[in-house]
Parts: C-alpha cells; sequence; structure tokens
C-alpha cells in the first residue's frame, strides 16, 4: 500500500472532538484542570486490530500504522496526539537485521554480535549514515504522514526503546546478562555504542521537524534481571547520556521515561540521575508482580514530572471489564492529585486483541473518578 493512499481509507477525525481532547490532554503541562483525565493506553498495533488490520501491517505500512492510531484515538475518546512506535528503533543501523511477520511485531533475525571481540567492530553512524537508515526513514513516514495529514494530532517523535534492551538485541539478551556480571567493561561499550546511535538519530529526527518527544525508558533493566545497583549502572546513568545528548542536538523537551516491568526497589535510583524537564511524563509498570501504585510513583517523582499510572496489561486480554474498571479506578483516585498531573495508562503496550470493553472500562474509569471537580 503506497502512502497517498492510505488518508482515504478513513473519515477525518471529528474536529469538535479533537479540540476537547487537547485542551484536556495539555492540562497537567500547563497547569489547568479541564474536564479528565487523559487515557493513554500505549497504542500500538491494537489499533491495526480494530481497523481490520494485521499486526505486521502496522509495523510494514508507518503511514497506515499511524492513520489506525489516530482512528482508533478517537473511537476510544485517548489522547489526541497521533504516535507510530516501532519495537526495535537505531539497532538495524548497528548491523542487526529486522523480520516481519503478520501476527508478530518485528524481531532481530541475527546476532551482529557474536563473539566479544565483535563490540570493537561496531562503529557509530554519522548524522549522514542515520539519515540514509531503515529506522529514520521508516520514522519519517510515519512522522510526514501525521504531519501533512493529520497535522492537528501531530508531536514529532524521536523513539527510543530502553538502552541495555535494545544493545541486547545486538548480541543476545542472554549474552549481554552474562556479561554485565563477567565483563562489565564489555557491556558498557556496547550500550554506549547502541546509546551514541540513538542520539544520533534523535538529533537527525529533531533537525527535520524541530523539538521532538524523546521517548525512552527502562525495560530490560528492572529488578527481575537486576540489582538496582546494575540498573543504576547500566540503565538509568545512560538515559541520563540519552537524553541530554538528545537536548543538546535540538530534541525534547517533552520526554517520556516508560520503565516497563518489576522496579520494586530500583525505582529509587533515577530521580537523581536522569534528566527532567517541565514537560516529562514518568511511567513504573510494576511493583513485583502487581502494577505499580501511583501514590508511591507521586510520593517520588509528582513534583518532577506528570505520572502515567498503570493497569496491568493482562487484564486488557481477559473477558472481565470490571476487574478492568476496579483497578483503573484505584490507581486514579491514587495519583490524581499528583501536582504536575496524572494520565492513565496500561503497565506496557496495549496487546494488540486486547478486548473492546476493557478498553471503554479504562476510560469510564477515567470519567467517573477523574473528572475535575468531582472528587
Amino acid at each position: 500500500m503506497q502512502p497517498q493512499d492510505v488518508s482515504a481509507l478513513f473519515p477525518a477525525i471529528d474536529k469538535a472532538w479533537l479540540e476537547h481532547a487537547r485542551k484536556r490532554f495539555a492540562s497537567p503541562f500547563i497547569g489547568t484542570k479541564y474536564d479528565r483525565i487523559s487515557v493513554d493506553p500505549m497504542m500500538l498495533s491494537h489499533a491495526a486490530i480494530v481497523c481490520g488490520y494485521t499486526i505486521g501491517d502496522f509495523y510494514k505500512n508507518p503511514e497506515l500504522g499511524a492513520a489506525c492510531v489516530a482512528h482508533a484515538s478517537q473511537l476510544y475518546d485517548l489522547l489526541p496526539v497521533t504516535h507510530w512506535y516501532f519495537s526495535l528503533p537505531w539497532v538495524s543501523e548497528l548491523g542487526a537485521e529486522i523480520q516481519y511477520s503478520d501476527v508478530l511485531p518485528p524481531i532481530v533475525s541475527n546476532a551482529r554480535v557474536e563473539e566479544p571481540e565483535d563490540v570493537d567492530r561496531i562503529e557509530v553512524p554519522g548524522a549522514e549514515e542515520i539519515q540514509k537508515g531503515w529506522t529514520y526513514q521508516q520514522m519519517v513516514r510515519a512522522n510526514d504522514y501525521i504531519q501533512k495529514d493529520l497535522p492537528d494530532m501531530f508531536v514529532p517523535m524521536a523513539s527510543v526503546s530502553d538502552l541495555p534492551g535494545s544493545a541486547a538485541q545486538l548480541c543476545g539478551v542472554e549474552n549481554l546478562i552474562m556479561w554485565t556480571l563477567s565483563d562489565p567493561e564489555l557491556a558498557h561499550k556496547l550500550i554506549a555504542k547502541y546509546t551514541e546511535t540513538a542520539i544520533e538519530g534523535t538529533g537527525a529526527i529533531a533537525d527535520r521537524y524541530g523539538m521532538a518527544m524523546i521517548s525512552t525508558g527502562s525495560v530490560l533493566g528492572n529488578n527481575d534481571i537486576f540489582s538496582d545497583q546494575a540498573v543504576l549502572d547500566f540503565s538509568a546513568k545512560y538515559l541520563r547520556k540519552l537524553v541530554d545528548g538528545g537536548f543538546r542536538r535540538g530534541a525534547g523537551p517533552q520526554v517520556f521515561y516508560h520503565m516497563c516491568g518489576n522496579h520494586e526497589t530500583d525505582y529509587k535510583v533515577f530521580k537523581d540521575v536522569v534528566m527532567w524537564s517541565p514537560f516529562t511524563i514518568v511511567q513504573l509498570g510494576y511493583k513485583g508482580r502487581e502494577v505499580f501504585p501511583t501514590g508511591e510513583a507521586v510520593e517520588e517523582f509528582g513534583k518532577l514530572a506528570t505520572i502515567m499510572g498503570s493497569v496491568d496489561t493482562r487484564k486488557m486480554i481477559d473477558p472481565d471489564p470490571r476487574a478492568v474498571y476496579e483497578e483503573a479506578s484505584r490507581q486514579i483516585i491514587g495519583g490524581r492529585d499528583s501536582p504536575n498531573g496524572f494520565i492513565l495508562g496500561t503497565a506496557c503496550e496495549t496487546p494488540p486483541y486486547t478486548l473492546p470493553g476493557n478498553m471503554h472500562a479504562l476510560v469510564q474509569a477515567a470519567k467517573d473518578h477523574g473528572t475535575y471537580g468531582k472528587w
């Protein structure tokens, strides 16, 4: 499907809905209290599924993926901002090969780093190489489409998956974890090279579109895998380097820190290390096996950032909308008074086959417990 075919597949976004949703979305960042808290369930390929396409369609055609996200956002009354997330940014520029599937997100099909010596052979691409690279071209396709066809829903984004997790795509997760224990210098070298590449990529997106939001986080760097000290050393410090480098290249000032997985105790290492701006959103997925309590997130980060509360993604595919509603309600009540605002989300990407009734329950909780002036 060619990019120019996509806009003809969907009706125009309702202008009245869009105006209302934009004011609602702006509330946490400008200190107003308009309508209710926003809901952002990290919409990726579920948007394609509800529009009749496949997971593969979402990733193979960024324009179609972005159009589906915009349509689904209005359908569910979510954020009025259209983003197209790709799960493996900036790894193909370091030699990874991307393999598509109709029923799964893309995967890396080769081990770029097979021996420790291969790390030394990796060269960080320069700006010109980045702009010719696969990731940049995919992000440009999505951003250009949104800018042209959905300009009122356009906030340019430079997506960077978590830094140790992305480095692990080049050598295998088990190898990177082993190196953090047996050869930490080697692990640092590989993560640093990915981070430098991602900074170049973030700068390239900012060069094209201006102040691009930096979306990143700590996923592999969590307490199920690492100690607090290891999360600090192999994730938090590199997040600081990434965002600092991106800011210096013109990206930001909006930053989204998505801390997926179990951050039971390591969440405390981020506060004094990563960079914060007045337009920062931070989300913690889980504390042990349960979703991270928003009250604790507010206590730790509420004066620094807008808090995104988490609803367990596993609940989104269970035929139990009431369970979704009740957990969402608890999280909203725990976080809605956060000093820099609150957004309701899911702990990670909305599962592709999320039940629409569960998505409705998520939004209904925001209407019932997150409407300003009614608590």
